[in-house]
């Protein structure tokens, strides 16, 4: 059955998880009219029901059963929807079974993936038959990476309107940031450093800028693994966890998109640390010390911060153009909710929402690559989450 002829739109898969549960209460808010076809599913039925009466969703929302370990149940939840939505990680544990199932149906997904290298794995696996089945299967539409993937493109598209040309350096810096990471991105990272022991060529492809971009080698990149004082912002800078996925995104949207940004793109980010002078250094210092995925106490897959502390988060994100001539400007990107999970789970949704209205050819996507100025468009109207440049 063709992906537009089938019987419903989206498939929210993992709605009894954490996020997972906070996408059905965003659609059931959104679409709770029935604008939108959409059902739960997951590994419960009874949690699936008590899930949707918890939050609201009507009573005829479908549920639907399926399971990381059967194929087949995978295949059929698959094969009903024009997109699935899955939230259901650490993607390389529990993931790769329903990638397959899209790409062999026709169908669109979205996920909240962070881990690079079962990224390439999937697109070594897959890309060539998403093509062939015009499944489009886009990867990292939370926090890692939409915010920094449509960033980059805002402040290109500003340099290009201005200069007359892409910049060929750009610098993500986080200002500001309030909220924790969600348990299935501690759990991600786990999976990740597990991987990266039994496996050295995993360790390479997690320090490779261009692990995501087949075929093509870029310049020389920024490291960004420790402090430094950046002019650009006036202040002493610090690493930013998620740049390892982040800017490997960033690059393989300019590769989808046959490189706007220029075949010598280079592109960082880094955390803008409080304070000026040598305070700012030794916050910075500190900072670049930490490492939020280590040790065993990071939150569990299925827990998250309350309602209130998800309203109380927020982030902001300069991205700075840099011209060869020394010229400047900035896209600012804000978030109304903590990045984790109440902005991720609003930008996913509205991700998956711009899949079912857009047209675009099967593969595997970046969310900058296949859906910029129309995600843009959407999160800006709807998801609290703003694009400024100045």
């Amino acid at each position: 059955m063709a992906a537009a002829a089938r019987e419903l739109d989206l498939i929210v898969y993992g709605a009894t998880g954490f996020t997972g549960r906070l996408v059905a209460e965003y659609l059931a808010q959104r679409h709770g009219d029935g604008s939108i076809a959409w059902a739960m599913a997951g590994r419960s039925l009874s949690k699936l029901q008590a899930v949707r009466d918890e939050i609201g969703a009507p009573a005829a929302t479908p549920m639907i059963t399926a399971n990381a370990d059967d194929p087949a149940s995978l295949r059929a939840m698959a094969a009903r929807a024009r997109v699935v939505i899955s939230t259901v990680g650490p993607y390389q544990l529990y993931g790769s079974d329903l990638v397959a199932a899209c790409v062999e149906t026709g169908t669109g997904y979205v996920d909240l993936c962070g881990e690079p290298n079962w990224m390439h794995d999937m697109i070594a696996a897959h890309d060539a038959a998403a093509k062939a089945s015009g499944a489009r299967i886009v990867f990292s539409c939370g926090f890692d990476s939409i915010p920094f993937d449509l960033g980059v493109w805002t402040v290109q598209q500003a340099a290009k309107a201005k200069f007359g040309r892409p910049t060929p350096r750009v610098k993500g810096r986080v200002r500001k940031m309030q909220g924790t990471f969600s348990g299935g991105t501690f759990a991600s990272g786990k999976a990740t450093a597990a991987a990266a022991a039994k496996n050295p060529s995993v360790f390479k492809l997690l320090i490779d800028p261009f692990a995501l971009t087949p075929g093509f080698a870029g310049p020389s990149q920024p490291k960004g693994m420790l402090p430094e004082y950046d002019e650009a912002v006036g202040g002493w800078v610090a690493p930013f966890v998620m740049a390892a996925i982040n800017t490997k995104n960033v690059h393989r949207t300019n590769f989808l998109a046959g490189h706007p940004y220029g075949t010598d793109f280079r592109y960082d980010e880094m955390m803008v640390a409080p304070g000026l002078g040598d305070i700012g250094k030794a916050a910075a210092e500190a900072i670049a010390k930490l490492n939020p995925m280590s040790g065993d106490k990071g939150p569990a897959p299925g827990e998250g911060p309350s309602k209130a502390e998800r309203e109380a988060g927020f982030y902001e994100i300069d991205f700075i153009a840099e011209m060869p001539d020394g010229e400047r400007l900035t896209a600012t990107v804000t978030g109304d909710r903590d990045p984790g999970y109440g902005s991720t789970s609003k930008m996913i949704a509205e991700a998956a929402l711009c899949l079912l209205e857009i047209d675009g050819a099967g593969g595997v996507w970046t969310p900058g690559a296949l859906m910029a100025q129309p995600l843009v468009e959407r999160l800006e109207a709807n998801a609290g989450v703003a694009f400024r440049v100045t």
